[in-house]
């Protein structure tokens, strides 16, 4: 709800009675910024239980537990979402939801079979930690995940159509010894957005994952890394035949000069243990130097700086020194940037001229950067 909503829909929620149970009224009501619709025999002269499915764009139902398939599968229609389902001629999406023997019950696959064929459109489940001590497939698309999907079904812009997309997202990892490593805080969850923007625009997409801490994304290839110089390796494998590189990771400056083949005991350092680091290639630098005629490259810049005129100074000083076409700045912290559902960014171009700033939700977010630097590809030079 609250992606779209940030990305300028008008949102009506339509809860059952068992998902009130988990979030209430007020919270709906609150990020959907609409009044919350539940029951059959409200607005009944103004026919509400089929009004809101006439004037639907999309539906989605998320989490679609296996009794709500098997409710759609049937066609009943004994309450107000049901109703609103079989009232409306829009897209209906569906995330599945529920413990994996449910997922995989002959009853539940003959009924996903049955609605696909009428048309039904899912995402997901993904396959990761359910309730309990309980994993495997069954476990709901991250909303953003969702969200795209949506955006996608309504005719989202579809001007990366024919293009290769390349994202990298996450954060490296600097082995110490088998067990320890020196890394950062990045979850990739805005990487992965990027992702699944792109394929929503029609990119084929290849996703390179340093040690992502969310889902990977379906319908894109992903290539997973841990260190800076598998990064390095796999994003220039990839960017040969990319029309654009977006290099959302966070990569380590440095790395340890040597890695211990077994773990590092405080037994035999003593009180300290002093490490010997050495520089890790620079990757968008090499990039932007070897980018391909037409290629448009994006680079990241993760800042603590809080002024935002310093912010502005360190962009263009970095966008100058890397040789990139773009430049993408956030501010990151304690609380903000890193592993947060939100971000807030400021686009650059290589003149150092702003040609983008949002602040919303990532995958809200991760539209908004494209829609800075896609142009450059339609005009086919760099920025």
């Amino acid at each position: 709800m609250r992606a779209l909503v940030l990305a300028g829909h008008s949102v009506q929620v339509v809860a059952t009675d068992a998902a009130l149970r988990f979030v209430g009224r007020p919270t709906l009501e609150a990020i959907s910024r609409n009044p919350v619709h539940t029951e059959l025999y409200e607005g009944v002269a103004e026919v509400r239980h089929v009004a809101i499915g006439q004037a639907a764009d999309l539906i989605v139902v998320a989490p679609a537990t296996a009794n709500f398939l098997a409710k759609l599968t049937a066609g009943m229609a004994d309450d107000l979402l049901g109703n609103t389902i079989l009232a409306s001629r829009a897209p209906l999406l569906l995330a599945p939801a529920m413990h994996t023997e449910m997922w995989q019950n002959a009853a539940t696959v003959s009924n996903v079979a049955t609605l696909r064929s009428r048309g039904v459109h899912f995402v997901g489940p993904a396959s990761g930690q359910l309730t309990g001590a309980d994993s495997g497939p069954g476990r709901m698309s991250e909303p953003d995940e969702i969200a795209a999907a949506a955006l996608a079904l309504v005719g989202a812009t579809q001007d990366l159509a024919g293009r290769h997309v390349v994202v990298t997202a996450g954060g490296t990892r600097e082995p110490l010894d088998p067990v320890r490593f020196i890394g950062n805080r990045s979850s990739g969850k805005q990487g992965v957005a990027l992702a699944l923007a792109a394929a929503a625009r029609g990119a084929q997409v290849t996703l390179i994952g340093a040690n992502l801490e969310v889902d990977a994304p379906p319908h894109v290839t992903v290539v997973p890394v841990m260190t800076a110089l598998e990064l390095s390796s796999a994003v220039t494998d990839a960017a040969a035949s990319a029309d654009l590189v977006v290099m959302a990771a966070a990569v380590a400056d440095y790395r340890p000069d040597a890695v211990a083949s077994a773990k590092i005991k405080k037994e035999t350092q003593g009180d300290e243990l002093v490490l010997r680091l050495v520089k890790n290639p620079d990757i968008l630098q090499a990039l932007s130097a070897a980018r391909l005629p037409g290629q448009v490259i994006v680079g990241f810049a993760a800042e603590t700086e809080t002024d935002r005129d310093r912010l502005l100074q360190l962009g263009r000083a970095k966008i100058e020194r890397k040789g990139c076409d773009y430049l993408v700045l956030n501010t990151v912290g304690w609380t903000e940037g890193f592993a947060t559902d939100g971000n807030a960014v400021v686009v650059l171009d290589r003149s150092g001229h702003i040609v983008g700033e949002t602040t919303g939700s990532k995958a809200s977010v991760a539209d908004s950067i494209l829609d800075s630097v896609v142009r450059a590809l339609g005009a086919g030079v760099r920025a």
